[in-house]
């Protein structure tokens, strides 16, 4: 059984406000030591069933005190006022036998100084009451005399048996059980330091006749609680260990939970973002094929859409804003707003790119980012079409009996947002009695094949086509099967975002 120690010596403090430094240990006789997850094994190093791999592996998270790293140690703050001298802290190391350093705060308004970055736990006396309020109520401290107490463990991960490990640490803070209306809330000063201390771990320190209130202060917030007279060197430095290693555990759960929440609510508004064609009443086909080049994104910087007009014209468009991040999707998603409420105002041609055009102007982020576009609107009868083309690759038309080919591009203008008072004409195209269009983004033809640099380019993507089409593709298929044959060309993923949209007209039709 450990002797009490003698109260340690005042030190200057690193902050405003005393410090205690520990001072010798007494000489100590084993206890029952704190049960680690695994019989034998420090709390600290004992392997995750999970990983087979030291608890200890888990990375630090933001904002949570890391464990000391070479030529440092454990920093611990004690916060009680005992007048009595009874609680004796004796020396305590670190699981790499290096002194854990000991402040001492008779008060909060005193631990709120010497709470400084490099502590790393807080041992909290619940006897401790709120500056202007009464001490807690429930058992007076018990003197450090007397065999071991166990206390209850009741939950998995519990690391002593002295405590209860079965709290969900950062979870439940300021939860727990809330106290009869009209009765003092004997865990208020716990609950000001967890407020005060949101990223140190905290034991809490209580008598052996009251084990209620430490389990409950592990279902507020605390890592462990302990038990006054059951006090020794090993059992408080694994305590200690286990703690700093189970807020970090508890703070890195919180960040992935976090970042996987982020993550699902990012997917479904992309997936909200993506373009929905207003199509209805129109006898023309219609497939699209969309890859981000962003990894795990669903959106990226190039964008489509086509609607049908009162009169009977298909509108179609597909644009690309240069870059492909974040910022650029967003764009792309403005701008593809846009032309929809600009073509459903009855603008088209010129009239309607000089408009979209002012639009990137203000959105944009900075004046070198652009945006090149192609329009087609397809007549009722849908044997003619007009086309613009704002810095953009020219679709490519499939009819009955000839090769696919390039429509004309000689007319086109240059992209959105390079010259102030551009113009874009509108180019009227023969497309007969049956027909399929494509259009597509840049990234659909800069992938490379074979070794080197070389591209696949503009030739390269006719030629591929109409391989498909001689293989007998059609439709979303001859869309997925040219995709795919650039992705292997390229000899793996794209990098920068693909778009293709096929529109047809049928015999018939």
């Amino acid at each position: 059984m450990p002797a009490p120690v003698p109260r340690p010596r005042a030190v200057p403090a690193v902050e405003s406000g005393p410090a205690m430094d520990s001072g010798p240990a007494a000489t100590t006789t084993d206890r029952a030591p704190m049960r680690a997850p695994v019989t034998g094994e420090d709390p600290v190093t004992a392997p995750d069933p999970a990983t087979g791999r030291p608890s200890a592996a888990v990375a630090a998270a933001p904002g949570v005190p890391a464990p000391a790293a070479s030529g440092g140690g454990l920093s611990l703050l004690v916060i009680e006022d005992d007048p009595a001298g009874s609680l004796g802290i004796p020396e305590l190391l670190d699981a790499a036998g290096k002194p854990i350093r000991i402040r001492t705060a008779r008060n909060l308004t005193e631990a709120e100084r010497l709470l400084t970055d490099d502590v790393h736990c807080i041992l909290l006396d619940l006897a401790l009451a709120l500056p202007g309020a009464g001490r807690p109520r429930g058992p007076a401290p018990a003197p450090t005399t007397g065999g071991p107490t166990t206390g209850t463990a009741t939950g998995p991960g519990t690391p002593t048996g002295t405590g209860t490990g079965a709290g969900t640490g950062d979870t439940a803070t300021n939860g727990g059980t809330p106290p009869k209306p009209g009765a003092p809330d004997e865990l208020a000063t716990l609950k000001h330091v967890l407020r005060l201390a949101p990223r140190h771990a905290v034991l809490a320190l209580t008598t052996s006749g009251d084990a209620e209130r430490g389990a409950e202060a592990v279902r507020v917030g605390a890592q462990d609680y302990l038990f006054r007279d059951e006090l020794d060197a090993r059992l408080l430095s694994r305590a200690i260990r286990y703690a700093v290693e189970r807020k970090r555990a508890d703070a890195a759960q919180r960040k992935l939970t976090e970042s996987r929440l982020r993550a699902q609510e990012n997917a479904r508004l992309e997936r909200g973002l993506l373009p929905k064609p207003l199509l209805d009443g129109s006898r023309l086909s219609f497939a699209a094929s969309y890859r981000p080049g962003r990894s795990r994104a669903l959106l990226g910087g190039d964008f489509y859409d086509a609607v049908r007009t009162p009169d009977g014209t298909v509108h179609a468009m597909i644009g690309d804003v240069c870059g492909h991040g974040p910022d650029e999707a967003a764009l792309g998603v403005e701008l593809r707003i846009a032309w929809r409420a600009l073509t459903l105002a009855g603008l088209c041609g010129d009239e309607l790119l000089s408009t979209l055009q002012q639009v990137l102007e203000h959105e944009r982020a900075d004046e070198e980012i652009f945006a090149t576009l192609c329009t087609v609107d397809i007549a009722p009868d849908g044997r003619r079409a007009g086309l613009s083309l704002a810095g953009h690759p020219s679709p490519l038309v499939v009819r009955p009996g000839r090769l696919a080919e390039l429509l004309p591009y000689e007319s086109g203008g240059p992209a959105l947002g390079l010259l102030p008072r551009a113009r874009w004409p509108r180019r009227q195209v023969d497309l007969g009695g049956t027909w399929s269009l494509m259009l597509y983004t840049d990234g659909l033809i800069e992938g490379r094949i074979g070794v080197g640099n070389q591209r696949l380019g503009q030739d390269g993507m006719v030629e591929l086509v109409r391989r498909q089409l001689a293989a007998g593709m059609r439709g979303e298929e001859l869309l997925e099967r040219t995709v795919t044959e650039v992705r292997d060309l390229n000899g793996g993923d794209l990098t920068d975002d693909v778009a293709v949209v096929l529109l047809g007209r049928e015999p018939g039709h």
